[in-house]
């Protein structure tokens, strides 16, 4: 697809270093602000864009997430995608396996009204646009109609400005492919002089097996002139009044029932003031994103951060009501189910929509752990909520109902940390039996990706009597990711983290038991070749084996990547390799490998499947090897760590760009709360599941960084990191020194962080 032209001055400012061969557009570069929202750049990687990706006219984890639609087909490539100039709607949830709610302001008149159902898409250009969290302006250039958009948590609101020519209108497409599914049974009826209700249906996905329901309600400030109703294509046409060509529309949604959406409106959005709305959203960004402060670098570096940072709060969605409804689909029938209130009538938590935990053990476990705790708190009770509702703890839950996304049990380390991190603390034996369920016969590790309706893809069975997964499962295809080395890796991780909680509640034999599991990883790691490496039933190793090979035992990923996954016991592995020097040599020559392809597996996802670039070492553009450059660490070779990892931050997450941004898989947060964790110097390998969870120290990029500890969560006020450096080329820490005390071992607990104080980098070459 060709690319915009920009000046050599503009490649030159935001010094974009890639591995493809074409020119990007770029953004304007803001004046500098006091308000770090107004720092964030949308269309980052916009054109690689999935249904869940984009995010404009939404609040942190809201409901609604309205945004426009230049792409309708699928749950990839699809949503906004910066590059395809034509607007097809604007719909209101971009959520995991879920979409719905798709209008369009139209005009109509003589030359139009019969043809407006099928033919209503429009143009658009950048130049007239503008993005910011909670806000998205766009011109529809076919018949002139200025769309400004903005929402609360649970509606949204729409400003339209008509032409004086035609008949002013909206067009609701309630029946149509949109996304990862199909809207269907779409109904709108007209209640009152400028109000509307209506629902539609969400057809079953493969990663979604069951139908869901969305409702909604309609306020405009004009009256309704008339509703039309096309048979062929099932939508609908509301005509407002002629006199009226500045139309405001609020459109609240609700999972649960219409009087709920009624509800949602009234206690979010009970007025008609537009700007107030899109302040109001521009101050809890900004509350949100300036936990994090930082100075130094240059500007592009500042905006990559707190965009980076948005991200990190982007994709999981809030299912439930104001009032505490939500959806339960994990049932034989639907229900609507109640969540707790406290002492003020409010709902204790929210409830979620998300896609896999898969990989969060690098990502999200940490940076919410210790930036956001609330909202890891938030999403643990919504997690416990579906083991109350369906008897499993979820691994991706969608459509108030399981997915069995990926694998494994992968909720189990993003709880265990909450736990270690004393964001939770009631409940723990509870919480212990339900996880403890999740890694036994019955639960849902043993299903493999997708796996609805047996439970024999994940070959757990094998990894209980065998100490590995085969390759193939020999009982056939049953799901996604039935990948045995990869599966046997990922269950003995996850178990180390179980026993790390069984520990801490005193349960001696689980303890035993699940640590024992932990070192199954072994089983599939062969000597002679030094990889690990598929074998069959009988215990026969893959024959042919490459280490390069993608997807050929080993998930989204190749043995050379997915050799260094033992967040749990790199010590063990590096014996396994010889010994540490071995093992540093081995890693470091991937590296080496890698950076000549960029260190990723081409711009996207789906280039990891290139001839070329699947055969890369390291993938920053994927999960399974994101936390390598800090495997250095844990082998006594800190330099490699901070040089590995100041090199990937340059080259994966340094650009800002529709074109370039993550470089693969972005799955909902996860690669932008990685680029955070790098930027800010922070890591950790286990994912924050030991006892007083460590930290390990890399290269942060800015000169000072302060993050804002939760008062709720936290006794100290703030952490500063200063990194003190002549230029930016100083990538290496010579000294470091927590509150004026030396720290030798470049790490630091979990209790001595949220104490507040001041950890202090001297940097050099």
């Amino acid at each position: 697809m060709k690319l915009d032209q920009v000046s050599l001055y503009l490649l030159l400012l935001l010094t974009i270093s890639s591995f493809y061969s074409c020119q990007e557009t770029s953004p304007p570069q803001n004046p500098r602000s006091t308000n770090v929202v107004d720092l964030v750049y949308p269309h980052l990687d916009s054109e690689n864009s999935r249904w869940f990706f984009f995010s404009s006219a939404s609040r942190p984890f809201g409901m609604v997430n309205l945004s426009p639609d230049t792409a309708i087909e699928g749950a990839w490539g699809s949503g906004y995608r910066y590059k395809t100039d034509t607007i097809k709607g604007f719909s209101h949830v971009h959520g995991w396996q879920i979409s719905g709610l798709s209008v369009m302001p139209v005009s109509v008149g003589p030359e139009n009204e019969t043809t407006i159902y099928k033919d209503f898409y429009s143009k658009f250009n950048h130049e007239q646009e503008k993005v910011s969290p909670g806000y998205h302006h766009i011109e529809l250039l076919r018949q002139g109609i200025s769309v400004e958009l903005s929402s609360t948590k649970r509606v949204g609101f729409h400003k339209y400005s008509f032409p004086k020519k035609g008949s002013p209108a909206i067009l609701f497409n309630l029946n149509t492919l949109l996304g990862p599914n199909e809207n269907i049974n779409g109904i709108l009826e007209k209640t009152g002089n400028t109000t509307l209700s209506g629902e539609l249906e969400m057809t079953p996905t493969m990663r979604r097996p069951k139908p869901f329901k969305l409702f909604f309600k309609i306020e405009l400030n004009s009256d309704i002139r008339a509703i039309s109703h096309d048979p062929e294509t099932g939508n609908y046409l509301v005509y407002t009044d002629e006199k009226n060509r500045n139309v405001l529309m609020k459109a609240s949604i609700s999972y649960t029932s219409a009087e709920n959406a009624r509800i949602n409106m009234d206690s979010e959005l009970n007025h008609w003031d537009f700007q107030k709305v899109v302040d109001e959203s521009k101050e809890e960004w900004n509350g949100f994103l300036g936990r994090i402060k930082i100075e130094g670098g240059s500007e592009t570096q500042q905006r990559r951060f707190y965009t980076d940072l948005w991200h990190a709060l982007q994709g999981r969605r809030v299912i439930s009501d104001f009032n505490g409804a939500y959806p339960d689909n994990t049932g034989d029938n639907f229900r609507i189910g109640q969540i707790p209130l406290d002492a003020t009538g409010q709902p204790k938590f929210n409830h979620y929509n998300s896609d896999s935990f898969w990989g969060a053990q690098w990502t999200i476990n940490t940076l919410w752990g210790l930036v956001y705790p609330d909202i890891m708190e938030d999403f643990t009770h919504s997690l416990m909520q579906y083991y109350k509702d369906g008897g499993l703890v979820p691994r991706g839950p969608s459509g108030g109902n399981y997915t069995y996304v990926m694998t494994g049990a992968s909720s189990t380390p993003f709880i265990v940390s909450a736990i270690q991190k004393g964001i939770i603390k009631q409940d723990l034996e509870s919480i212990y039996g339900a996880l403890k369920k999740n890694h036994m016969p019955g639960g849902i590790m043993e299903k493999a990706g997708y796996e609805h309706k047996t439970a024999l893809g994940g070959g757990f069975k094998y990894y209980l009597n065998d100490g590995y997964v085969p390759y193939p499962v020999p009982e056939g295809k049953f799901g996604g990711h039935q990948d045995g080395a990869s599966l046997t890796m990922e269950y003995a991780y996850q178990d180390w983290t179980l026993a790390q909680l069984a520990k801490k509640l005193g349960h001696k034999e689980d303890y035993e038991l699940f640590l024992q599991r932990s070192y199954n990883y072994k089983n599939v790691f062969d000597k002679s070749l030094g990889w690990m490496r598929p074998k069959d039933v009988a215990g026969t190793w893959q024959e042919d084996f490459d280490p390069y090979v993608h997807q050929h035992g080993f998930i989204e990923s190749n043995g050379a990547q997915s050799t260094w996954f033992v967040p749990h016991d790199i010590n063990g592995l590096a014996d396994l390799m010889g010994g540490r020097p071995k093992a540093v040599e081995k890693l470091n020559a991937q590296f080496e490998a890698a950076e000549k392809l960029g260190f990723t597996a081409g711009s996207s996802h789906s280039q990891e499947l290139h001839p070329e670039y699947r055969r890369i070492p390291i993938n920053y553009g994927n999960q399974p090897s994101i936390q390598t450059a800090f495997v250095f660490n844990l082998l006594d070779r800190p330099d490699l760590t901070q040089y590995w990892s100041r090199k990937i931050v340059d080259k994966v997450f340094g650009g800002l760009s529709p074109s370039t941004g993550y470089n693969g898989d972005e799955d909902q947060g996860l690669m932008g709360s990685l680029a955070v964790l790098m930027k800010i110097g922070l890591f950790q390998m286990n994912g924050g599941t030991e006892n007083d969870p460590v930290y390990e120290l890399g290269s942060p990029v800015f000169d000072k960084i302060e993050i804002s500890l939760h008062p709720d969560y936290y006794t100290g006020k703030k952490f500063t990191i200063k990194a003190n450096r002549k230029g930016m080329d100083q990538w290496a820490v010579k000294e470091a020194r927590l509150n004026n005390k030396a720290i030798n071992d470049y790490t630091l607990r979990h209790s001595q962080l949220v104490k507040g104080g001041e950890l202090e980098l001297d940097m050099g070459e």
